[in-house]
């Protein structure tokens, strides 16, 4: 949250000044960005802050409300998304604490997308459609409710409005077609008597301290993983709320199945409209390709799941595919857990058959399945063909892609253009459309710009890229910006306490490391201890095929508690994520002369052994460690085998682990300790 003040303050800072061009609220605002985000605001914010919040506070001191608290770009949890304004005062009826949550556009003229009615173009100029405000502030709304307990206690305590106040209700008008609810009204220009009349329903002439305290430190509900959206894939309502542009692609996607229900099967779309059900369906001018690309905890994941659970809850199976065998596994294990007595083997039959691979289409029949979601589609492989392929059916020239399209009425690819990690990865968002346009098909790209992860820190993410050097600016030192937690440990020893202890604290923690150590077979019973720092010594977790007791197989890991015991490597934990995020950063990534560098050498990665060219490696080894640093959701202890690179960290990053002391209780490792480390902090006498 930028700022909050009751509504009487407010009125004094929108003041004009004949010397400025801002007012001394948006001035006020600007250096408070600054100081917060650690970047300047841009100016669609400022000409926000500047023309639109006064209306709202005027409306406020025109209804005698000037004791409403207001609260200026509201951050939602464990994301970048905020709320513009979050009106907290007292409700006039029950005195009990009430929110109006604000979505402001200064938008004059709006039309919507033919395609997809959730889809607007608000005439910014930029070309691309933008999620409707309804729908915007709708979705923020359910949002806050599904993360904020406070706001569960009473289902009315929360409204939504969407306020675009220069605009005439004629030249908005399609806008008004969406329906609204509780959590999502649209006001105009024409509209703000009516706006006056929701703040008197809504607010007493009283404090709104109480209500904005209680909501500022309201408890926060834990992010859910991309586990938690598989299990709940049953249950009304389950998996992420999606936001911006996930529900823009989501909703695009399932119209578009509406459309072309007589080519895919689909006799009634997940949005059925007696009306509009008998209608000839529109003519698809051929096969459409979607291609959803987005950074680590973007959504891409969720949304995947939301589109099997929708179209599952509609009688309809969609596919999901990927090139992981961790995720695939932990989704068929999902589902098996949920079979009750008599019912395991078809359990069983069913996750083979909605939980594949990438390369189990080379001999399935074109278009014999309705909707392909290709998860993960970043480890798309050049082809399907393996060591273990029968003769007939290998084709070397073939790409696995074409086969995915092919196979597919509708398919669907979700993939990270970094998170590419072995020398036969070829998934990237141009490769994909460019063989789909060869053969024939409509492309679109849908970039989710979003993040869940690293506590919804944007920074958090083009920090990593750029101090990894995939294709942006020199390494940078880590602002913190109060959403993701980085610190450097001492050692490995104190990372793996740190983790270890946030673990019995009930978080989930795991420590992953580069792949630079070898990977033994169990002896026996036993993991080797194959990670070896000076005399610090850990198993890899278990080899795929293998099994050991007290310990979770290998696609497991990132999910079973079991795993913060071993090692993870980034084939187990891609595509996962967990509360606390270790990192050991190993030989084959230096820091030299500013920058990361890649010692290929140092890598024990059997995907690199051979004639496989030095560039490739380094993609490789770059994006493998992206992945690594990108799984935590609260925090990121890293470490540096190499001495400079570790120091180089210590320059970059301020955060260290230290022990803290509580009202005279046993001390904790904290990531709150100081910036030296021990050694460090005491001059010699």
């Amino acid at each position: 949250m930028l700022l909050q003040l009751s509504a009487a303050e407010l009125g004094r800072l929108i003041a004009a000044r004949a010397e400025s061009v801002h007012l001394p609220l948006t001035e006020r605002l600007i250096n408070k960005h600054s100081e917060i985000k650690g970047r300047a605001a841009d100016q669609g914010d400022i000409a926000s802050w500047n023309n639109s919040i006064p209306v709202v506070v005027k409306a406020l001191l025109d209804c005698g409300l000037d004791e409403v608290e207001v609260q200026v770009e509201v951050d939602l949890p464990h994301t970048n998304s905020a709320v513009d304004l979050v009106l907290c005062g007292r409700h006039p009826g029950s005195g009990m604490d009430s929110y109006l949550a604000v979505e402001l556009k200064q938008v004059r003229h709006a039309t919507v997308d033919p395609r997809c009615p959730i889809a607007v173009d608000l005439g910014f100029g930029d070309g691309k459609n933008k999620l409707h405000p309804v729908r915007q502030i709708q979705r923020y709304c359910e949002y806050m409710v599904r993360y904020l307990p406070h706001l569960r206690e009473d289902e009315d305590r929360l409204m939504g409005v969407a306020l675009l106040h220069n605009a005439r209700d004629a030249d908005v008008e399609a806008l008004f077609s969406l329906p609204e609810t509780d959590h999502g009204f649209l006001y105009t220009l024409d509209d703000l008597d009516r706006f006056r009349r929701v703040l008197t329903s809504r607010f007493a002439a009283a404090s709104g301290k109480r209500a904005a305290r209680a909501l500022e430190h309201a408890r926060r509900d834990p992010l859910l993983k991309v586990t938690d959206v598989a299990r709940q894939r049953s249950v009304r309502g389950g998996g992420l709320i999606l936001l911006d542009e996930q529900y823009v692609a989501f909703d695009r996607i399932t119209r578009h199945l509406e459309k072309t229900a007589p080519l895919t099967s689909f006799n009634i779309g997940l949005f059925y409209d007696a009306d509009t059900a008998h209608r000839p369906a529109l003519d698809p001018g051929g096969k459409r390709v979607y291609i959803l690309r987005g950074g680590p905890g973007s959504g891409k994941s969720a949304v995947a799941l939301e589109l099997q659970r929708a179209l599952g809850r509609q009688g309809h199976e969609a596919v999901l595919a990927s090139g992981s065998h961790a995720y695939t596994e932990t989704l068929r294990e999902i589902m098996l857990s949920t079979a009750r007595r008599g019912q395991l083997s078809g359990k069983r039959s069913a996750a083979r058959r909605l939980y594949r691979y990438f390369n189990s289409f080379t001999d399935t029949a074109p278009d014999s399945i309705d909707v392909l979601i290709c998860d993960e589609a970043h480890r798309m492989r050049r082809s399907s063909t393996h060591r273990w392929t029968p003769k007939e059916l290998r084709d070397d020239d073939r790409p696995q892609a074409t086969e995915l399209i092919r196979t597919a009425k509708v398919p669907i690819f979700l993939l990270d253009d970094h998170q590419s990690v072995r020398p036969d990865e070829v998934g990237t968002a141009d490769y994909l459309k460019g063989l789909a346009e060869e053969s024939g098909c409509l492309v679109e790209v849908v970039d989710l710009e979003g993040t869940f992860r690293a506590g919804g820190s944007k920074r958090y993410q083009s920090w990593v890229q750029q101090l990894l050097g995939l294709g942006v600016s020199d390494p940078v030192t880590w602002r913190p910006d109060g959403r993701m937690t980085l610190t450097v440990a001492d050692s490995p020893a104190q990372m793996e306490q740190f983790i270890q202890e946030r673990g019995r604290q009930g978080a989930t923690a795991r420590i992953t490391a580069g792949f630079c150590w070898p990977w033994s077979n169990p002896d026996g019973t036993q993991l080797v201890d194959d990670v070896c720092i000076e005399d610090w010594r850990r198993p890899w977790n278990v080899k795929p095929q293998h099994s050991v007791p007290d310990a979770p197989r290998s696609d497991l890991w990132s999910t079973d508690p079991r795993g913060i015991g071993q090692i993870g490597c980034v084939y187990t934990a891609q595509t996962f994520e967990y509360d606390w995020n270790g990192v050991i950063i190993g030989p084959d990534l230096l820091f030299r002369n500013g920058k990361f560098t890649v010692d290929r050498t140092a890598s024990c990665d059997p995907a690199f052994h051979g004639p496989v060219d030095d560039a490739v490696v380094t993609r490789c080894i770059r994006n493998a460690y992206h992945v690594l640093l990108t799984r935590g959701v609260v925090g990121t202890v890293v470490y540096a085998v190499d001495p400079d690179t570790h120091n180089a960290l210590r320059r970059l990053i301020t955060g260290a682990i230290g022990m803290q002391h509580y009202n005279g209780a046993q001390p904790k490792l904290t990531a709150e300790g100081s910036h030296l480390p021990p050694a460090y902090s005491r001059r010699a006498r």
